[in-house]
């Protein structure tokens, strides 16, 4: 498999957030005035934030960490550390994107504790995390078709699990979160070429990966 058609297998069977191109017309805008109610304290501010992007980085914390106890608890500390530092946000950047910029901070963080202790949650994805996504959780038997595609996001996930967390990151950002090189740059810090040259060796990994592992 391409390094492309790696990219497309990650957007077909990974992504769950919402794509570019179904954001609202004036994001920034809204982000804004939001932004504004977060500094006042409004509880029904946070709530909202909450409720539009705890989706989105519970996916991409789970893409990180390889398994979903570690990756709900993680968007949690997220949140809180949001409520906490919301005030001194710059808005050198989207609000969004400095969400995935904490969320991010706080992956690299967990993976190293976890690496610390040696055999951490995240590492028993093969075990454990496969099979749930292939089995459906437990949930009732599905339609051929559906268990098809659950056994795929599997696989998937399986290969981009045996990335380092660099290419780990620049993939789930780009190929399953479908973010911009813009916003990508904002939330790792590093420069455009550096981001394209790492994702594309990131891309010939997986697809190296994905060639290995059966359908």
């Amino acid at each position: 498999m391409s390094p492309g058609g790696v990219l497309d297998v990650g957007q077909r069977t990974l992504a769950t957030g919402a794509s570019p191109d179904a954001r609202p017309e004036d994001p920034r805008r809204e982000e804004q005035a939001l932004l504004v109610r977060l500094r006042r304290g409004e509880p029904e501010a946070f709530e909202a934030l909450v409720h539009q992007h705890q989706d989105r980085l519970y996916d991409f914390c789970f893409r990180m960490l390889g398994d979903r106890e570690e990756a709900h608890d993680l968007v949690q500390e997220v949140f809180v550390s949001v409520h906490q530092h919301v005030r001194r946000f710059r808005e050198d950047s989207r609000l969004s994107t400095w969400l995935f910029r904490i969320s991010k901070n706080h992956c690299l963080n967990r993976l190293k504790y976890l690496q610390r202790r040696g055999r951490g949650r995240s590492d028993v994805f093969d075990e454990v995390s496969a099979a749930a996504i292939a089995e459906g959780g437990g949930a009732p038997p599905q339609p051929d078709a559906a268990l098809d595609a659950a056994r795929e996001r599997a696989r998937v996930q399986r290969a981009i699990s045996q990335l380092d967390p660099d290419a780990r990151m620049l993939v789930a950002l780009r190929d399953i979160e479908g973010l911009s090189y813009d916003e990508i740059v904002d939330i790792t810090e590093l420069p455009e070429g550096t981001v394209k040259s790492r994702l594309h060796r990131a891309r010939e990994k997986l697809a190296d990966l994905l060639g290995r592992f059966e359908p």
